[in-house]
């Protein structure tokens, strides 16, 4: 153990400290797709539970949809839930629609939350490998200088140099493989969001009640949609 830590120094030496703060990328960068696979995997898992359960439903009430936000903690489908529940005078369908997007809307940076940091590090990982390579190629050449140094102290600080540049690589490519794995899933949530505003909107038709309270007046020329026109061409 100590042979190898001692060569690990050795070679961080040789980087001048590139090493250390590829280390540092390397564990931040493991932090962030750990937190994010988990929490994206179960976003997915219990979104589509919801989604789902919601467009089994012909018709959806008030009860239902508190029963559903109930059941779905800390989900952001769950900010979608609670519109109809926080708006309950709104009858205009497309009225709805635009407050279910603009709930979407501000979902989406929860879910695109230290991304960022993934991405950063996917790019600056071979720029600092290549860094630390040319910082021990410097070291190795300098001996070129001394008579007394054999060509293999050269080629052999040549071959260190170069794990610097592997390391970075290698930190890029894991990083890459999981960005672009969180981001399709980033994407499926967003789509599941999409789907369940259409099925809300799709079934939280309030003038379709039999209460017949959302029938339109005569001259009344507000807009409520297509569907309250139908309803009210019916019942005359």
């Amino acid at each position: 153990m100590n042979m190898t830590l001692d060569r690990l120094t050795e070679l961080a030496a040789q980087s001048d400290g590139i090493l250390y703060v590829m280390a540092v990328l390397l564990l931040i960068g493991l932090t962030v797709i750990i937190d994010r696979f988990w929490f994206l995997g179960r976003t997915i898992s219990r979104g589509k539970r919801v989604t789902a359960t919601v467009a089994q439903f012909a018709h959806l009430d008030r009860k239902t949809l508190a029963d559903l936000v109930e059941k779905s903690p800390r989900l952001p489908h769950r900010a979608l839930l609670e519109v109809p529940l926080q708006h309950p005078e709104l009858k205009d369908p497309h009225r709805l629609s635009e407050l279910l997007e603009e709930s979407i809307l501000w979902q989406v940076p929860k879910l695109d939350s230290r991304l960022w940091l993934l991405d950063t590090i996917v790019t600056l990982a071979p720029l600092l490998g290549l860094l630390g390579t040319i910082a021990g190629m410097v070291k190795a050449f300098a001996v070129l200088g001394d008579a007394g140094n054999a060509a293999t102290q050269i080629t052999g600080g040549v071959g260190e140099a170069l794990i610097a540049t592997a390391c970075g690589l290698l930190i890029a490519i894991v990083g890459l493989v999981c960005f672009n794995s969180l981001h399709n899933w980033t994407r499926l949530i967003v789509h599941q969001l999409e789907t369940l505003k259409i099925s809300m909107v799709n079934r939280l038709d309030a003038p379709r009640a039999v209460s017949g309270e959302a029938r339109v007046a005569p001259g009344d020329k507000r807009h409520y949609g297509p569907a309250i026109h139908s309803v009210a061409n019916t019942g005359t």
